[in-house]
Order: C-alpha cells, then structure tokens, then sequence
C-alpha cells in the first residue's frame, strides 16, 4: 500500500496533454515512447500470453486496435512479433490528437498498419468490430465516468479480447522512475510526464472497483496492470 502515493491525484494535466505544449519535445517524447515501454510496459509478455494465442485460435489472422496510439510503437512491436509467427494481422490505430497524428504521418510504416485521427464511438457509428482491442498508458488520464465509458466502448467494437495495459501507483516505483528516468531520457517529457502519469494512476483494487464485473485485472513486472476482457476462451 503506497503511503504518500495512497490516494490517486486525477486532477493532475501531464504537459503532452496541453495544448501549449513544446512541439519539439513533445515528438522527441513520441519517439521515446518505445524505449521506456521496451524497458517497462511488457507487451512482448503479454502478446505471447495473451495475443498470440488469440490469433491462433483464428487460423493466423486478426485485426487489431490501439485505442490513443501515441507513437504508434506498440503496433509496430506488435507487427514485428505477428509478421515473425507468420500471422496474417491488419492492424489499426487510433488517437483523436492531432499532433499524435501529424507525428504517425510523418513516419513509414507496414502496409498493415494504418493511422486514423478519431476516437472510439467514432469507430463504433461507423459500426467497425476488431479481433482484439488494446490500449497503453490510457487508463490513468480518465476519471472514473471516462473509463467506464472507455471500457463499454472496447467491449462493442472488441469481437474476443480485450486488453488494457498502464501502470500501477506506487511509492517504489516512483521513487525509482524518479532516479533511472533522467539518466536515459531527456530534451522530451518522459521524466515530468513519468511521474505524473505514476500519482494519476491507479491501484489494482481502484481499476478492478471501477471496470465492469466480467473484466480481470491481474498485476504485471514491474508496477503494471493488465485490465483483460475476454468475449470467447482461446
């Protein structure tokens, strides 16, 4: 139980999310995103576990979505690892910020992974359903409305799985984030963000409290939550 990190702090705005915001380091901070979520966020774990068995089950093909993409580096995680099973995977993702989106814009990607500037009800007029839905670092900029919302939304355009993955508040963790982050970050937001992002974020009990009953949420190495909807066992 974290002591004076014990109550979650929503009201809290990271610096990326201001429109003000320094344009030059808010790219450096895009392109970082996929070192510090190398270094933290486990997706290669939790696509061995939980993704790739998914595809599997559905003879080598899905379509996946990334719900506030940011940099889009999960997705091209992602695409590497399915692209090395052999998988046959369409993948999209979505953010409705256009400074996300001029940054995706600007980049190369696979042919299999494309971009939209939209959000989720967006997709859900649209009437638009994907094999599995994910997110990473969503959660803990919502309140508590935003993220039921959020998670009723991922339930209608998901057709088998869910996954929601951020991290977990935490005296330790901040205080090690605090140390390690401005050794290998830096010109960019990672470290006033990092440590914002850990006050804003939530316990295990707090996320499993505040997601609909037919959710799990399970802890993740190191200080992680992994909020999991499942529709069809695989």
């Amino acid at each position: 139980m974290p002591l004076f990190l014990k109550k979650r702090n929503e009201t809290l705005v990271e610096w990326m999310d201001r429109e003000d915001c320094d344009s030059h380091l808010l790219f450096n901070t895009y392109q970082q995103f996929s070192s510090i979520n190398r270094l933290i966020s486990g997706w290669k774990k939790i696509y061995r576990n939980h993704i790739r068995p998914v595809i599997e089950s559905n003879n080598g093909e899905a379509t996946i979505l990334d719900i506030g993409c940011g940099g889009g580096d999960i997705l091209f995680k992602l695409h590497q690892w399915c692209r090395l099973d052999g998988f046959d995977v369409q993948l999209t993702g979505i953010d409705p910020d256009t400074r996300s989106f001029a940054f995706l814009t600007e980049l190369q990607w696979p042919n299999e992974v494309t971009f939209r500037q939209v959000n989720s009800n967006t997709l859900l007029n649209e009437k638009k359903e994907f094999d599995i839905v994910i997110s990473n670092h969503l959660m803990h900029h919502l309140n508590e409305p935003e993220l039921r919302g959020l998670c009723s939304e991922a339930e209608q355009l998901a057709k088998k799985l869910v996954l929601f993955s951020d991290i977990e508040r935490s005296d330790t963790g901040y205080i090690l984030f605090s140390l390690a982050a401005p050794v290998l970050f830096s010109n960019s937001y990672i470290v006033p963000d990092g440590k914002i992002s850990i006050k804003k974020s939530y316990r295990k009990w707090e996320l499993q409290s505040l997601v609909p009953k037919s959710w799990k949420v399970a802890r993740q190495f190191p200080f992680r939550l992994l909020a999991i909807h499942r529709k069809n066992k695989v």
